[in-house]
């Protein structure tokens, strides 16, 4: 149970410290004009491998040149990581684009349009009782 405290511990440093990179010292407009949230760090056990997952209120292809742009600065953030934090070692990073909140999204728009379509096939149906 220890690892599992510190992972947790060293995940929620490491999405601190990046927040505050990606806000402060890196230099790309493309990450300044959207939004964009750290929405999961999957870190392994040896503290080796750190995936990063990100949100962004911009549009698929965006975000997908954003994780791109963010892929291509990896080696700079993780210098900043090593003078940020102390440890051993630094994790490889990798950062990929979070579509679950877009899935989550998609599921909510359909269950709004069937209860729209329920709603209307009932509002019909009494409207065919009330003639009769």
């Amino acid at each position: 149970m220890p690892n599992n405290y510190r992972l947790a511990k060293v995940s929620s440093l490491l999405k601190k410290e990046i927040t505050l990179i990606l806000q402060n010292d890196l230099e790309n407009d493309l990450i300044r004009d959207h939004f964009v949230n750290i929405s999961k760090i999957d870190l392994s056990g040896d503290l080796q491998h750190c995936k990063i997952y990100i949100t962004s209120t911009a549009q698929e292809k965006v975000r997908k040149e954003i994780v791109s742009n963010l892929n291509t600065a990896k080696s700079s953030i993780r210098h900043s990581l090593g003078k940020r934090i102390e440890m051993r070692r630094v994790p490889e990073i990798i950062f990929k684009d979070d579509v679950v909140l877009d899935k989550g999204l998609s599921v909510l728009k359909l269950l709004d349009e069937l209860k729209n379509k329920n709603q209307n096939h009932n509002h019909n149906a009494e409207d065919k009782d009330a003639k009769s």
